[in-house]
């Protein structure tokens, strides 16, 4: 061990929890805040709304949720997902309204991943490959820059989808405020090199207390810089859902619900101790559900595990979700005593902050190593992200959930199947026959195929259409089917097994089954087949397969070459 190491750790261990809780929790405040009300104006909803979600769902969350650290407020992807479906909700953009449609939907999301917690749907999170969730996020991450860009340079673009909103951009920009560009780049500066010099420093609250500051001190609103404007003091009153928008806004929520889960487990997987809990994702379904719920009734907007804001707890040294209160605890005294200057800040300071802790989801780095793995899932990571771009965000999900499903159908409908041969000099390795290992040895009469993966009516024709081609092209007087890669055989698979050894009985070839799972041979006992092979052709593995042939051809008589039709 370094010995320079060691005081710093003693020095931590005898440190009280409750009081790194505390410093965890304060630090978290410095950061988690600024961009909780960031989130809100995402959504288009007021700054104090973040505020609201980064007290109740926190607070609610840490009392009930499994893991020690997790930080759960609004995310970037649940902001611009919540925006999208209250702009179509309420496209006049009314406030009040807006506050209805929002506690709307985080009620609906809170139902749903209750809902989710009933039925056991905590692997649904899964659903979404890795490549497909790195195109969506990097997608969501595009829309959010773009939306935010028009903020800090003092314009106003009306939306009509991402393509045509960059263009529009690109006309208006002669008409850029070249003072709101200047609170802009400042807070641009701020925000990068602190994060540069000090990673997981409370930039955040340096850049939102410097646009205050800018602001009162020079007149930016008086000068024509867009400010936040006026923000209720107090705590959040009570907000009911309206019932007669549950019908519009419930597919939106389901989308919203299922990021939510999908970016709270994610989040709070990544940042699990040793000594922690693991992490049970139907509690975890839940506390987010009774986190939204709890939020919904007091104004919050849809909430979830934040990986950003998790990662600043744990840097801090936080032990437990006390951390979280101390963080929930900020909000309320801020929502109490600092209400009359947040409504100074420019919105172009909010604007680089969210582009800032937005411009992560892409992730060009991602997509190459996903390119130079494998190439079909660079194509899903592509489809997911521009689904994003073209069709919206909301019907992004959809297309990258069709990506995803799309892609593990294409997986499962093309089995590999190899054609087995046997390292020479070696009575044990058996490998699949490979330009890499030219010297292997087959054995002249005998074809060893191995197919792989679950056998069943999707890829059951695929799968015999390679074998007939390979029966084909080596004439073997004897085929071996080496199942001890296959989990599973569904009956349709099953029976073109069936079908293919009764047209190989009447040419006078062979079929022969090796390496059968307790499954599988079960169910090939309940067809049948196992009695009309017998013993001597349903061996235990491969190597005792090659020695029954070798011993077979040593006898007089043989085999005809297997039928392939």
């Amino acid at each position: 061990m370094n010995p320079q190491t060691k005081p710093a750790e003693t020095t931590q261990s005898d440190t009280p929890p409750l009081r790194l809780d505390l410093v965890a929790g304060l630090t978290a405040a410095a950061v988690v805040l600024p961009k909780a009300m960031a989130y809100a104006t995402v959504a288009g909803l007021p700054v104090a709304v973040g505020l609201y979600t980064a007290l109740i769902p926190m607070a609610i969350y840490a009392l009930l949720g499994s893991s020690r650290v997790l930080s759960v407020s609004s995310t970037t992807t649940l902001a611009i997902l919540a925006g999208t479906q209250l702009g179509l909700a309420v496209p006049d953009g009314d406030p009040a309204q807006l506050i209805t449609a929002a506690a709307t939907l985080t009620a609906l999301v809170g139902v749903m991943l209750l809902l989710a917690s009933v039925l056991r749907l905590g692997f649904v999170a899964n659903f979404i490959s890795t490549p497909v969730l790195t195109g969506f996020k990097a997608g969501i991450g595009l829309v959010i820059v773009l939306d935010q860009v028009p903020k800090l340079l003092g314009l106003h673009i009306t939306k009509h989808g991402f393509f045509r909103d960059v263009l529009s951009l690109v006309q208006h920009l002669p008409d850029t405020s070249l003072l709101t560009l200047a609170v802009a780049a400042a807070t641009l500066i701020v925000l990068l090199g602190m994060e540069k010099l000090w990673p997981h420093s409370p930039a955040p609250l340096v850049a939102v207390g410097g646009g205050i500051a800018a602001a009162w001190f020079f007149g930016l609103h008086a000068a024509g810089v867009s400010t936040v404007g006026l923000i209720p003091q107090g705590l959040p009153s009570l907000t009911l859902p309206d019932p007669a928008l549950v019908e519009q806004l419930l597919p939106g929520a389901l989308g919203i619900a299922l990021m939510s889960f999908t970016e709270t487990i994610a989040a709070g997987r990544a940042f699990v101790a040793g000594g922690d809990p693991p992490l049970n994702a139907n509690r975890e379904l839940i506390a987010t559900g009774v986190a939204n719920l709890g939020g919904a009734l007091l104004g919050a907007m849809p909430a979830g595990g934040g990986t950003s804001q998790t990662a600043v707890v744990r840097a801090a040294g936080a032990r437990t979700q006390k951390a979280s209160l101390v963080t929930a605890a900020a909000a309320a005294a801020t929502m109490l005593l600092l209400a009359p200057l947040l409504g100074l800040l420019p919105n172009a300071t909010l604007a680089a902050v969210v582009i800032v802790y937005s411009v992560g989801l892409i992730q060009p780095m991602e997509f190459a190593a996903i390119r130079k793995v494998r190439t079909m899932e660079f194509r899903w990571a592509m489809i997911a992200c521009l689904g994003v771009l073209i069709f919206g965000t909301l019907q992004g999900i959809v297309v990258a959930i069709i990506a995803s499903l799309i892609g593990l159908a294409s997986q499962t409908a093309n089995p590999p199947v190899y054609v087995i041969g046997r390292k020479r000099g070696s009575d044990d390795v058996l490998r699949p026959v490979s330009p890499e290992h030219p010297d292997d040895e087959t054995f002249p009469g005998l074809l060893i195929l191995r197919p792989e993966g679950r056998l069943f009516f999707v890829n059951a024709q695929i799968v015999a259409d390679r074998i007939k081609a390979l029966i084909a092209e080596h004439q073997p007087r004897v085929l071996v089917l080496d199942l001890s890669r296959v989990p599973d055989i569904e009956y349709s698979a099953l029976q073109m097994i069936v079908d293919g050894e009764r047209r190989s009985s009447g040419e006078g070839g062979k079929l022969w089954l090796t390496g059968l799972n307790p499954g599988v041979l079960e169910i090939v006992r309940h067809s049948g087949l196992a009695e009309r092979l017998g013993r001597e052709r349903m061996l235990h593995n491969v190597h005792a397969a090659i020695e029954q042939f070798q011993a077979m051809q040593t006898a007089p008589g043989g085999t005809a070459p297997l039928a392939t039709a």
